[in-house]
């Protein structure tokens, strides 16, 4: 058995106002191999991104506050590490490419002096060869005129153009894990399909990346094993194939019957999962899928169900786990 890169134990997440308290994550676990790529997915608000930045603490606290769990890094925990132990993992060994580069990008300063001071700051370089190595990575994720862009302001490119700036600093610290959060959302498919060939190339190399999308296209085509979340839980883990091919839990399931195909007729509606994710503020009694699951019992009310095997790596949280579909 390789050995585990990253190990994620029960991690849970809450935030809390002076009127409330919701969770975020919760009794989230999951595991990650050198040079495998995981899936995250899930609808918006269900606890991706607030998962992602918990693993390198970086959620703003307060209001937020890890409230349990452990996250092994290379077989140090990074909870219990000092915040400085912690900072030298962040680009270093674990670099992440953040959903917004805009407000991950310093506005105050130059594309070239912050991709140099990245690199300076964990490697033993001059800044001649750090600039070189910067321009050399722009060129990489298809920046044009690179050595002008090295002196604009992050606000004179496109949000496209930033968001591979951001790809870029990630990569070029050729890190051991990569957290990439929707990273080629702004960007065109072309640009896409040259970034992911990019990753494949890291991963090529043993570098580990978690990839949060919402496309399960993107998802089929890169990655090894899939992570499901809903309402701030895991309900459905396994290999991209078991997945994609046997759904285990009735949510995966209704996220997999709404991606249009090639063979839909012209005009056909879609599937559509009926109302919305639940707030954390709110969530219902037993499963939290439950009100929008046609699959739905007594006992999913009363009862949280907790993930059970389906198969070989495959896990779901449902009680009626792979046994609701159609034939």
């Amino acid at each position: 058995m390789t050995q585990q890169l990253l190990r994620v134990s029960n991690l849970k997440v809450a935030f809390k106002t002076d009127e409330a308290r919701f969770v975020a994550v919760d009794d989230v676990s999951f595991e990650i191999q050198p040079g495998e790529i995981v899936g995250l997915v899930g609808e918006s608000g269900c606890g991706k991104s607030v998962s992602a930045l918990s693993l390198l603490r970086l959620i703003p606290m307060p209001p937020g506050i890890i409230e349990g769990g452990r996250v092994d890094f290379k077989g140090k925990d990074l909870l219990q590490s000092s915040i400085e132990a912690v900072r030298n993992v962040r680009g270093r060994e674990i670099s992440m490419i953040f959903q917004e580069p805009l407000s991950a990008l310093s506005p105050l300063q130059r594309i070239g002096q912050q991709m140099v001071e990245t690199i300076q700051l964990h490697h033993d370089v001059s800044k001649t060869e750090a600039w070189q190595i910067s321009m050399a990575w722009l060129g990489k994720v298809k920046i044009p005129d690179a050595a002008e862009k090295m002196h604009a302001y992050p606000f004179q490119l496109s949000g496209g153009m930033q968001q591979r700036i951001m790809i870029a600093m990630a990569l070029m610290m050729n890190p051991d894990l990569i957290i990439a959060d929707e990273p080629t959302t702004a960007l065109d498919v072309t640009i896409q399909a040259q970034v992911f060939e990019l990753i494949r190339e890291m991963k090529a190399a043993r570098t580990a990346i978690l990839l949060i999308t919402h496309d399960m296209g993107v998802v089929w085509e890169m990655c090894d094993r899939v992570l499901v979340m809903y309402a701030s839980r895991i309900v459905e883990q396994g290999t991209t194939a078991d997945i994609f091919k046997a759904p285990a839990h009735p949510y995966t399931y209704s996220l997999l019957k709404s991606i249009p195909s090639l063979s839909d007729g012209k005009g056909e509606q879609l599937a559509v999962i009926p109302g919305s994710v639940p707030s954390p503020e709110n969530y219902p009694s037993g499963c939290r899928f439950r009100d929008r699951c046609p699959y739905a019992f007594d006992k999913c009310s009363r009862k949280m169900p907790e993930l059970v095997p389906v198969s070989n790596n495959h896990q779901a949280a449902c009680f009626v786990a792979g046994n609701f579909i159609e034939k």
